[in-house]
């Protein structure tokens, strides 16, 4: 097998591939160009869109030529797949400003370079089709019974499956049909849920232009109890610093489970597969060492070594461990209270769910009832306790904890 799909399937991606040998020797024989596309239906990537993207970045450094779509084209219609219901419509205003800002993040990860590694916006030759034109040359190599047949659309065809999102498959074949003709693209990359467009826009290729092109997908990734990774009690875990913090996201990958570990070293960093596997063999205290270089390695390689760094001080100082001692705060979670608050005394229970360690004072309630609450290092064991500026620490904050995993500060102006 070609040495770039040798590591691939050694760190966990591949998933399904339409032709493993012909693409590992078209490979072999000299650069491949291929692609991976991204619609820009929110504000910002999540950190499930990135497992292609690691992907993406493990075979341009084998020396394959990378193009990163953005569905400026695409997005105004919305892919079906994977989804339960039809995807809200929005603007192309702010399709446009969201494909910036994917870009954006996806350049810092990537390095786009306009060479070997570049993008482009399927809006560029979708926005203007002819319909007409479009289903006399393109429609017409298209099978209805065949397109029903994919997972993707026979599972929306028990929800409902709108006449607009049934053309998505086509527009997604044209696509890879474009960038073939353009860039001599013979590979799309993506997650499993595309398997059915990549299958669709390979057989376009052939029909049209007598070529063959692959198609590569990745699993769609869990955690070990069965959850979709990424996701927090938050939300999403996005790459925006602004809807996730540097810190919220270091500590994501910090509690990750025991079971998880070796997997998302894998995927979400660079590091040699043997040291993956060793690190994720260490016990006790030294396997979460290894977490801590897992969040360390993936929040460097999102929000930079510097922020990545802050992240790491401000976790040994709100859980402790060496180095703890006066180590930068900045990025903990916290918000300002006034003190005149403080001097009439706020509720324990009130004051965790302003903290948003509680959704509720009932789940704030089970919280002391369990012993799971503590102030500025001072287990709470009365829910009717009233906290004042008595509880404040030298640096004028109440440090909240609930549990041993989340952390919030309240600091009194």
């Amino acid at each position: 097998m070609n040495s770039a799909l040798q590591t691939l399937q050694e760190r966990g991606f591949i998933q399904q591939c339409t032709d493993l040998e012909g693409l590992s020797k078209a490979m072999d024989s000299g650069p491949v160009t291929f692609y991976e596309g991204c619609d820009p239906t929110g504000p910002s990537l999540h950190i499930g869109h990135m497992v292609p993207y690691f992907a993406m970045r493990h075979l341009h450094e084998a020396g394959h030529n990378a193009i990163v779509l953005m569905g400026g084209g695409t997005a105004r219609i919305g892919d079906p797949s994977g989804k339960s219901s039809m995807r809200q419509i929005i603007s192309y205003e702010e399709i446009d400003a969201n494909a910036k800002r994917f870009l954006g993040q996806i350049d810092r990860f990537l390095k786009l370079d306009d060479r070997t590694m570049y993008s482009e916006n399927n809006k560029n030759w979708l926005a203007d089709l002819n319909y007409i034109d479009f289903l006399r040359d393109i429609g017409r190599h298209f099978s209805v019974n065949h397109m029903l047949s994919f997972e993707a659309y026979k599972m929306r065809m028990e929800t409902g499956l709108t006449f607009i999102e049934f053309n998505y498959q086509l527009l997604q074949s044209y696509d890879f049909l474009q960038l073939y003709k353009r860039h001599g693209c013979r590979l799309q990359i993506g997650g499993n849920d595309q398997w059915g467009n990549i299958v669709a826009g390979i057989e376009l290729i052939r029909r049209v232009e007598g070529a063959e092109c692959f198609g590569l997908t990745f699993p769609l990734v869990m955690t070990s109890d069965g959850k979709k990774m990424g996701k927090t009690e938050k939300g999403a875990l996005f790459l925006d610093p602004a809807m996730t913090s540097p810190y919220d996201f270091f500590q994501y990958w910090r509690n990750v489970a025991d079971a998880d570990l070796e997997r998302f070293l894998l995927l979400f960093t660079f590091l040699p597969t043997a040291l993956c596997k060793e690190l994720a063999a260490k016990k006790d205290a030294e396997l979460n060492e290894s977490k801590a270089r897992l969040a360390w390695e993936v929040t460097s390689l999102i929000h930079g070594a510097e922020e990545a760094d802050r992240a790491l001080a401000a976790a040994k100082a709100a859980f402790g461990g060496p180095g703890g001692s006066g180590a930068d705060m900045s990025q903990v979670p916290s918000r300002e209270l006034p003190r005149s608050e403080l001097a009439a005394g706020i509720g324990v229970l009130e004051l965790f769910v302003l903290a948003g360690l509680s959704s509720s004072k009932s789940e704030a309630r089970r919280l002391v009832q369990q012993g799971g609450a503590t102030i500025n290092d001072r287990k709470v064991d009365d829910e009717k306790a009233s906290i004042d500026a008595t509880w404040l620490d030298s640096e004028g904050a109440l440090f909240l904890r609930a549990g041993k995993k989340r952390v919030f500060r309240v600091v009194a102006k």
